[in-house]
């Protein structure tokens, strides 16, 4: 079952900021470009490098551990077609900015 998890409360994720949000054993990299957020896995999968920590153009962001570069809107690794990472539906309401999750984390 899908799980709705705020992330920020409305006005508090500024355009070109980025964050990490960790939930069970979810993590996600957000991205606010040009007051849009996308929400893609936080792991590249060369390495497993933090995205969130990576530089921001546009709508690239690129892996800060060995370079590879991912569109936030989908996910799709612009560095080996074959790549890719998970994408996260994001919803803003009046209540803030939400992800949902595919399913609750598991315990541990």
């Amino acid at each position: 079952m899908p799980v709705d998890v705020l992330i920020a409360p409305p006005g508090t994720f500024l355009p070109g900021e980025s964050r990490l949000l960790e939930y069970g054993e979810y993590r996600i990299a957000l991205f606010n470009v040009a007051g849009t957020i996308f929400a893609i896995d936080d792991r590249c999968p060369h390495r497993q490098g933090p995205l969130s920590e990576g530089y921001l153009d546009g709508f690239l962001i690129t892996c800060p551990w060995h370079g590879w570069q991912y569109d936030v809107r989908d996910g799709h690794c612009d560095t080996f077609a074959e790549k890719s990472v998970a994408r996260y539906p994001v919803r803003v309401d009046d209540a803030g900015v939400h992800v949902t999750l595919p399913g609750a984390p598991s315990a541990g």
